[in-house]
């Protein structure tokens, strides 16, 4: 059995069975700026695409059937809809940007969490959205004038060095680089390798802490990240609990998702359980982590 396999089963126990051959179901999230969902649905129907309410999404839906591609669509080229893996919807539901926030995107690019938060402030407020990669910041700005929105400002630079901006805020997502999960790449078994990960938990530690400097007293942050390795979820959290004196983590309240691992090798903070684990066999969506985090 391959190694991360092995440790997904030490961590699991009886509830690993069907992992290995977990897929994830396709989703869209309505962009209720420009249309209803009643309207969206019906539109769609008309043209051979049906979709289904994800429950624990305030915005999204599971594509049940579709004639052609969902990309393909006019209504998708109009924004009415960006194309949105379920999971990837929680972050910045659980974030909860108000109209009144300065929010900061930290790995912005290509966009759908950036414009996701710009749909719960109504398109007001304002969000700095930051990604290192020049090649990805046009598909971030190409989403934000599909979608139809005015308060975002983009910039390439290495959120790493937010402190330069001399700005506080509100509430920050860091939906943090990471390693992955086989769900979306058959090949990610033969690719990743421990140490690998291990070197990314370290980026990842320094993109937290950064988040943490730049945060108002009484702001949140959301860390996400689309991998199943403790290594760049828990871990990194542990971390950040006994650097950080003045942070502490909040329940997340949905009605999907395992707690955070307290012990995976070594003892973790018991804190950590207020964090959210998607095992894919469990949730139909791919491998994610998420962790919210209150400035205190």
């Amino acid at each position: 059995m391959n190694q991360f396999l092995e440790r997904y089963k030490e961590i699991l126990g009886d509830e690993f069975e069907g992992l290995e051959f977990a897929k994830e179901l396709q989703a869209i999230r309505i962009n209720n700026l420009k249309i209803s969902d009643d309207e969206l649905i019906k539109k769609l129907k008309a043209e051979g695409i049906e979709i289904e309410k994800i429950p624990y999404l305030d915005f999204g839906y599971w594509v049940k059937k579709a004639k052609f591609s969902p990309g393909a669509s006019s209504e998708y080229l109009q924004g009415y809809y960006y194309i949105q893996e379920a999971a990837a919807q929680v972050p910045a539901q659980v974030l909860a940007p108000k109209q009144s926030d300065l929010v900061l995107d930290m790995a912005a690019a290509p966009g759908g969490k950036t414009t996701h938060i710009a749909q719960y402030m109504k398109n007001e407020g304002r969000i700095i959205a930051i990604d290192t990669n020049p090649a990805r910041i046009g598909s971030l700005k190409n989403n934000i004038e599909r979608l139809g929105l005015k308060n975002v400002l983009v910039y390439v630079d290495d959120a790493r060095k937010i402190s330069n901006y001399e700005l506080k805020f509100d509430k920050i997502l860091l939906d943090a680089p990471c390693s992955g999960n086989f769900v979306d790449d058959k090949e990610w078994f033969g690719k990743k390798t421990l140490e690998g990960i291990k070197e990314r938990a370290e980026l990842q530690k320094e993109l937290l802490a950064a988040a943490i400097n730049a945060a108002n007293k009484g702001a949140t942050i959301v860390y996400s990240t689309c991998s199943l390795e403790p290594e760049e979820n828990e871990y990194v959290i542990d971390w950040a609990l006994g650097k950080f004196h003045n942070i502490k983590l909040e329940e997340i309240k949905l009605p999907i998702g395992d707690e955070g691992l307290t012990h995976f090798k070594r003892k973790l903070n018991p804190e950590i359980k207020k964090c959210r684990r998607f095992w894919p066999h469990k949730t139909k969506t791919q491998g994610f982590f998420i962790a919210k985090i209150k400035i205190q």
